[in-house]
């Protein structure tokens, strides 16, 4: 079952642009600043950086204290902008699919009767999951995700499990883009198929309603 999806891809370009832009305004910052500053984990920055120098978009240099500075190169530059449209475009329409399958999935929820959720993967689609369940009376309780290094996004917690959650939640939302199915596999073991929802662009091949 392929992780890659449209949102999945969307979010590796928002990596890599922001890698960029972040390296163009200051090629010294700390791997660990760049984790921060992107909210993703320590280590994908490292695999990121490395995918970026083997492509040839950035070249790095000894600076001191044992450390690295990175520079753009004239293909890091073109790949930059080329990135800047590609993502500009892709995520208007990666909103508006995300917005429908997001009403779709809190639908059914709204319908079980559920009333305070949880969402699995921070992401873009976790940001519209919550705006949309706003006009459904839904509660969003936190975002899981233990790769990420944020303490809240948006306006929820950020918890690396779901033990960590200490009200009780009626089901789960799968938000998560670049490891869709693995996450759901680890959510449907602990809470059940008939607890998690899945938007349909995530293609795990289920309905919007877990079986």
């Amino acid at each position: 079952m392929p992780e890659a999806t449209q949102g999945g891809e969307a979010e590796k370009t928002r990596i890599i642009l922001g890698l960029l832009e972040s390296l163009e305004r200051d090629g010294a910052k700390s791997q660990r600043n760049l984790a921060d500053e992107l909210g993703i984990a320590l280590g994908l920055v490292n695999a990121y950086l490395k995918r970026c120098v083997k492509k040839g978009l950035i070249k790095m240099k000894e600076a001191p204290a044992r450390r690295y500075a990175y520079y753009l190169t004239p293909h890091g530059f073109s790949e930059k902008s080329r990135l800047t449209v590609d993502y500009l475009s892709s995520s208007f329409s990666f909103f508006r699919r995300a917005r429908a399958d997001c009403s779709d999935v809190l639908a059914s929820a709204e319908a079980r009767g559920w009333k305070h959720i949880a969402l699995a993967g921070v992401s873009d689609l976790a940001e519209i999951a919550t705006i949309c369940a706003l006009e459904r009376g839904i509660q969003i309780i936190a975002v899981v995700d233990a790769r990420s290094t944020l303490s809240r996004f948006v306006t929820l917690p950020v918890h690396a499990s779901f033990e960590e959650i200490e009200a009780n939640i009626d089901g789960v939302i799968i938000t998560d883009l670049t490891m869709a199915s693995t996450t759901f596999a680890a959510v449907a073991a602990r809470f059940g198929h008939d607890r998690v929802l899945v938007p349909s662009l995530l293609r795990l091949g289920k309905s919007k309603e877990a079986a």
